[in-house]
C-alpha cells in the first residue's frame, strides 16, 4: 500500500470505531434527517444511487459543484458503515417516485 492508500484506510477505521462521520449530518429539519453532506441538502443515498447507476465520482463532482472529492470519500465511508440505512432510503425513494 501506498502512503495514502494507509491514510485512507486509517481514516476509515477511526471512523468505524468511533461512528464519527465527518462531513455527514443529519438534521431532522433538512431532508427529513436523512444522512446529508455538511453544509448542502445532498443525501448520501442520492450520491449512492447515482454510483450504483455507473455515474463516476468525476461526473458527480461536475454534476454537484458544491461537492469535493472529500465529500465523496465521507459518503462511501457513512454507505459502508450504515449499507441498510442507505439501501433503505432508495428503496423508498424509489417506491415514491
Amino acid at each position: 500500500m501506498n502512503r495514502a492508500e494507509k491514510a485512507q484506510l486509517l481514516q476509515w477505521t477511526s471512523q468505524d470505531i468511533g461512528e464519527a462521520w465527518p462531513g455527514i449530518d443529519s438534521d431532522p429539519r433538512i431532508c427529513g434527517g436523512e444522512a446529508c453532506i455538511v453544509r448542502t441538502r445532498i443525501p448520501v443515498w442520492l450520491l449512492e444511487q447515482a454510483r450504483r447507476l455507473g455515474l463516476r465520482e468525476a461526473d458527480l463532482l461536475a454534476n454537484y459543484p458544491t461537492l469535493a472529492a472529500q465529500d465523496l470519500s465521507n459518503a462511501w465511508s457513512y454507505v459502508r458503515a450504515h449499507r441498510s440505512e442507505v439501501e433503505a432510503a432508495i428503496v423508498a425513494n424509489e417506491q415514491a417516485a
